[in-house]
């Protein structure tokens, strides 16, 4: 009997460590990128029938000594990923998990994706303040950081396309005063700074049929570039409609302008040669953040330019054996040999879902299931106690007869 409520005690330790797991799980069924864990169970030793030790002759001659438990495993099922609306919230769809970096220079991992930018500019968890690592062009970790690209100098202006009417019927045309600024030239330089100048068209003397014109650029009254273009009955040549210009800003390097003719014609009328469109852009501030789906940082400005910034860099494993759990919804290397880096979009990884987060891959059916079993079990357990214990009740009642 003794043998007996030594194997209940197995039970009821066995079971109340299952039921810690199962309360663990349900805890954390909200839990952000939380993976559930499992109790495994194992039989404890086998003697032989007398009960004295020793290997048993035959199998019908063994008895057991109760339950084990061999530790818990953890489940890496993905779980649902969940609108959130926050462009900062991201989600793994696939093996991938985030890295992060402590303070002491401590990496750890977490499916976790809810981060922020903290105020020197760098990307952290919203959980314990941990930087995310990106992956540089070399394979090295790296912080993820905003520091010196809060504002976009823009992109100096190129090329200019101009359309409209050109009257033939004065030698020399320009906008008329006070110049309407449809009618000029935008021109932003290096440094972001917006220049207006002036076309001024000059009709020359006529040679094979063609009409030369002279294109002149003015900085107020000063002409700053000169070029020319040949029209023949009434449209720009070919070979001439592409006029190219030069302009030195105050105090910066020579730019090249590309105007673009093409669409200006030579016929009656009133001067309406408009500036349609430029390649440049003018300096703007950061205006919005978002990750797309291969974990590139996509920066948007003011002024319309989007620039890429870092990659998040993904880690993966081999095996859940390889993987440990921290607390505060991260993970360890076991066994680094395991472990992979990379990026999302290549292989296993997995894509970045920007917006969302995984929420626990807790399955509250099989945990209820479950635990239906753990008390079953352990009132089992308890009922063989209280069994053997009558039983050793009754043997000393007969002995004091």
């Amino acid at each position: 009997m003794l043998e007996s409520i030594y194997v209940g005690m197995t039970g009821l330790l066995g079971y109340s460590r299952g039921l810690r797991v199962i309360a663990n799980n349900t805890a954390n069924m909200n839990t952000p990128g939380f993976k559930s864990s499992s109790l495994q169970f194992a039989d404890l030793f086998y003697s032989g029938g007398n009960l004295s030790g020793g290997n048993a002759s035959q199998n019908y001659n063994q008895t057991g000594f109760g339950l084990d438990t061999a530790g818990t495993t953890l489940s890496f099922k993905q779980g649902e990923l969940r609108q959130t609306g926050n462009d900062l919230d991201m989600a793994v769809d696939g093996q991938g998990l985030f890295v992060l970096q402590d303070a002491d220079g401590k990496i750890s991992y977490t499916r976790a994706g809810q981060f922020k930018f903290d105020t020197d500019g760098v990307l952290v968890s919203r959980l314990n303040g941990e930087k995310v690592m990106g992956l540089d062009e070399g394979g090295t970790f790296v912080a993820i950081t905003l520091a010196g690209q809060m504002m976009d100098l823009g992109r100096p202006s190129s090329r200019f396309k101009l359309a409209g009417n050109l009257p033939n019927t004065t030698t020399v045309q320009q906008p008329k005063s006070p110049v309407d600024t449809k009618y000029t030239l935008q021109v932003i330089d290096a440094a972001g700074a917006t220049h207006t100048l002036t076309p001024k068209f000059t009709k020359g003397d006529t040679t094979s049929g063609n009409i030369p014109v002279k294109v002149e650029l003015l900085d107020g009254t000063t002409v700053v570039s000169t070029g020319q273009l040949l029209f023949s009955n009434g449209k720009p040549t070919a070979g001439t409609a592409m006029v190219s210009m030069t302009y030195t800003p105050a105090g910066q390097a020579p730019m090249a302008l590309t105007l673009d003719l093409t669409e200006v014609f030579y016929w009656a009328g009133e001067y309406q040669v408009e500036m349609r469109s430029q390649d440049g852009l003018g300096a703007g501030a950061l205006s919005g953040m978002v990750f797309d789906d291969t974990g590139t940082l996509k920066k948007t400005y003011a002024n319309g330019r989007t620039l890429d910034g870092a990659r998040l860099a993904l880690a993966r494993f081999d095996s859940p054996d390889a993987v440990g759990a921290l607390g505060g919804n991260q993970f360890e290397v076991l066994n680094k040999d395991a472990w992979h880096v990379g990026v999302a979009g290549q292989g296993a990884f997995g894509s970045v879902a920007s917006g969302k987060i995984e929420i626990s891959n807790v399955d509250l059916s099989q945990e209820f299931s479950d635990l239906v079993i753990m008390q079953r079990g352990y009132q089992a357990s308890s009922q063989v106690i209280s069994t053997a214990n009558e039983m050793l009740q009754e043997l000393f009642s007969m002995k004091s007869k």
